[in-house]
């Protein structure tokens, strides 16, 4: 009996495990500046706020033959906020908005991806800030993938999405065109 149960847990891992080999994975290149996380808000409805975090490291798997299979994660040093302006970003710094001392990093881990069939996807997962974890969907583009010139090869992605500040908790009142935040996340990975 248990020469059967070993057998059929060979056979099964001999099944699966090629599938999951097959996946690539990548560390997005915060090294070489070929990622980016962007975002933008209006400042009291009358124009745009933009910004980035300088500050991020992830990786993602991906394979082209199952890429409902992909997944990716992101962790962001909140502190590394840049508005362009040191005394403003000193303010988002604080505990009125983003708090870094108290929650000093953001997270993003993925939990589907979807691809179109028309190179954009949608990937849905976990995003943490200030404390608090919400489910959000990224609109996603499939930039291109390729040998680099050192001798690598690098898949890029692009995906923008919405949050609400009042869902993570930061109720800094800046009027009712100034609740939503878009952000844009462009990464280069180079495979591992």
């Amino acid at each position: 009996m248990k020469t059967k149960k070993l057998t059929a847990f060979i056979l099964v891992a001999a099944i699966l495990l090629p599938a999951q080999v097959l996946a690539e994975k990548y560390v997005i290149d915060t090294k070489g500046s070929h990622a980016f996380i962007q975002f933008r808000i209006q400042h009291l409805g009358y124009s745009w706020l933009t910004g980035r975090f300088n500050t991020f490291n992830g990786n993602f798997d991906y394979d082209e033959k199952n890429p409902d299979k992909a997944s990716v994660q992101v962790e962001i040093d909140v502190a590394s906020i840049d508005s362009n302006h040191a005394e403003r970003d000193k303010h988002l710094r604080s505990d009125e908005f983003l708090d870094v001392k108290k929650y000093p990093k953001a997270r993003f881990v993925s939990t589907s991806f979807t691809e179109n069939g028309d190179g954009t996807a949608v990937l849905k997962g976990n995003f943490t800030l200030h404390g608090v974890t919400r489910p959000v969907s990224i609109d996603v583009e499939h930039i291109g993938h390729g040998a680099d010139p050192w001798g690598g090869y690098r898949r890029g992605f692009e995906g923008t999405t919405r949050i609400a500040l009042a869902d993570y908790d930061i109720k800094y009142n800046l009027g009712p065109k100034s609740r939503e935040v878009e952000l844009t996340l462009s990464v280069e990975g180079v495979r591992q």
